[in-house]
């Protein structure tokens, strides 16, 4: 199977269900920063997180590419055969939330995002996250979105935070409040 296809070469590409969209289209756009966001926390994997934060950013991957699918699919073009992301995976980011910020101290102040490189890498992943969910929301403006897109990335980017914290805390990295 090859690579390129040529079919982007004048600027357009393919949505599932084969209409053409400039590659600038807000769809793409969207579909893209979270595609970006996938990689991002394929960075944070690379860096040997353990067993507990290796699982559950595997998982983000996993519906990542579920959430990009759904994107890539508007609902009036064979979106019926795509599985849209929905409440039962937003409660699953709920309980790993509380799960991880229970064996965390209790935030005072806004911290600086770093720490580790793995908490560092995990701060970057979640401001890659309010972008995805910005462009999303920016694309719901305009054309329909599947309704559980922006409840799953405002949730995935409180689990990056609190990843990034619990990250920290399991490397002995300080959080160092922000003080103004």
């Amino acid at each position: 199977m090859k690579i390129y296809t040529k079919t982007g070469d004048k600027g357009e590409t393919s949505l599932h269900g084969g209409r053409r969209v400039p590659k600038d289209d807000a769809r793409v756009d969207a579909y893209g920063t979270v595609d970006e966001l996938n990689a991002v926390v394929g960075m944070a994997l690379a860096e040997d997180p353990g067993e507990e934060i290796r699982a559950a950013l595997l998982a983000i991957q996993r519906q990542l590419f579920a959430v990009g699918a759904d994107l890539a699919t508007p609902s009036a073009e064979g979106g019926d055969k795509v599985k849209r992301v929905g409440q039962e995976e937003v409660q699953g980011l709920e309980r790993l939330i509380d799960a991880l910020n229970a064996r965390l101290p209790a935030l005072t102040a806004f911290v600086h995002p770093g720490g580790s490189s793995l908490g560092a890498r995990l701060h970057f992943a979640r401001t890659v996250c309010r972008r995805a969910e910005r462009c999303v929301v920016r694309l719901s403006h305009t054309e329909a979105v599947g309704e559980g897109i922006v409840p799953y990335l405002n949730r995935l980017s409180d689990l990056l935070f609190v990843l990034a914290r619990y990250a920290n805390s399991l490397g002995h990295s300080p959080e160092i409040p922000w003080k103004p």
